[in-house]
């Protein structure tokens, strides 16, 4: 006799694991900073001078959807408040970095707009994509990310390009940069079968571009590289070991009082830290543009 009793469907989702190139870098940098941000999800200061990054980085987006002709510095310096209207409006909050005029506060924005008008001329550009979401899965790990600029020549090569607010780094801080660009050639290479030509990092703070030529052995390192990285955030996870790893950029974290390399003490591991520290939905700290 057949049992009358439904049977209840479960349904389970299953999580694939993703890692993007900013939090790879915190990983790195500090596995204890990859926890507080990943799952413990600590907040941290807004930085005005994070706020102007994105908000630049819109401003560059934006120029390009008027003709090549229209695309001059006095249509950029106009984007600029509604640009930081949008955002405010999407994000409350950022309203309160503004001290004084708001036009004196953006002031700051207006230079490194043109400063990157000094650097490269936007009539004679036409990007392929702006902002492009980037992602592809290898041996089970999701590699992720945003390319602010993708521009492929009539014969089809490709030029990666990322702006920076901030100045170029010292060579001690330089391989960070370009890791972040031979990860999202990687991605462009396995998603599109071809290694990008070019990968130009534009720093505005100090009006410098950067340009590196990868290879498929570097690419292939790099691909190796991250793997490696995710199975020590794995195993950081499974045995909730996330110790600290001192350097200079210490001296620009947020959460010295709390780190044991300081004399201070973590919380408390949340309960769900081993499903967060893996879980690719978990949005932590937010990935700003510097």
């Amino acid at each position: 006799m057949q049992d009358s009793t439904l049977a209840q469907e479960v349904s389970v989702t299953v999580v694939k694991p993703a890692i993007s190139p900013s939090r790879a870098a915190d990983y790195m940098q500090c596995p204890l900073l990859y926890r507080f941000r990943v799952v413990d999800r600590l907040p941290e200061p807004r930085s005005a001078a994070a706020a102007r990054g994105t908000l630049v980085h819109a401003v560059l987006e934006r120029l390009f959807d008027v003709e090549a002709a229209s695309r001059t510095l006095a249509h950029a310096h106009s984007l600029l408040q509604p640009q930081w209207e949008a955002l405010v409006a999407d994000d409350p909050e950022l309203a309160q970095l503004v001290e004084g005029d708001l036009g004196d506060w953006l002031a700051p924005a207006r230079g490194l707009v043109e400063r990157w008008f000094a650097l490269e001329d936007p009539t004679r550009l036409e990007p392929a994509e702006r902002e492009l979401y980037v992602q592809v899965e290898l041996d089970g790990l999701t590699f992720r990310g945003y390319v602010d600029r993708l521009d492929v020549a009539p014969t089809g090569e490709m030029r990666v390009v990322d702006y920076k607010t901030g100045r170029s780094p010292s060579p001690l801080f330089e391989a960070k940069a370009l890791f972040q660009m031979k990860f999202y050639a990687l991605v462009l290479w396995r998603t599109r079968g071809e290694i990008p030509k070019l990968l130009q990092l534009v720093y505005l703070g100090n009006s410098e571009i950067v340009r590196y030529a990868p290879d498929e052995q570097e690419l292939l390192a790099t691909e190796r590289k991250v793997q490696a990285l995710w199975a020590a955030i794995e195993r950081s996870a499974r045995t909730g070991d996330w110790r600290p790893s001192t350097s200079r950029l210490c001296d620009w974290c947020n959460h010295q009082a709390i780190c044991p390399a300081f004399g201070g003490t973590p919380p408390p591991l949340p309960a769900q830290a081993a499903g967060r520290a893996v879980d690719p939905s978990v949005a932590g700290t937010p990935e700003v543009d510097d």
